[in-house]
């Protein structure tokens, strides 16, 4: 019985994987196929978003959670990185703040999907989601205790 509990902790180890792998390759697409060039902010989310997907794919196929201790904290400064990046394109007031001086702004959208979708946007959502269920991880393995 211990173990099915213990497994089922594991899902939400497993969904953070495959968010981070999506965000990873979606980048990957989004650069490599596209050919859309990465601001400074964004070459900031994808050092913490790359890692993690490796992270939590390592912890995920050991069945050990003891990753999410990397990955947690990567996923919080990438989401801070990613809000701020989303303020300053869609809230004019933020982009005067600090532009980015090296190549492609930090306020320009390649893609805007139903007005709001950016590719910070989407970052954000990874980042928040990954978030989520690493915290759910690491409630299910308190209450287990």
């Amino acid at each position: 019985m211990k173990k099915v509990k213990e497994a089922s902790g594991q899902i939400y180890l497993y969904l953070a994987w495959v968010v981070a792998t999506v965000a990873t390759l979606g980048s990957l697409y989004f650069s490599e196929i596209r050919g859309f060039i990465p601001c400074e902010l964004c070459w900031y989310q994808r050092i913490l978003m790359y890692p993690m997907a490796l992270i939590l794919g390592i912890s995920t196929f050991q069945n050990d959670s003891s990753g999410k201790k990397f990955a947690l904290p990567m996923a919080v400064i990438g989401w801070c990185i990613s809000l701020y990046h989303y303020l300053i394109q869609k809230v004019p007031g933020f982009a005067e703040i600090k532009p980015c001086v090296n190549g492609v702004p930090c306020n320009a959208q390649y893609i805007n999907w139903f007005g709001f979708v950016t590719i910070p946007f989407l970052a954000l959502t990874a980042f928040s989601l990954i978030i989520l269920l690493l915290t759910l991880l690491s409630m299910k393995q308190r209450k287990q205790k």
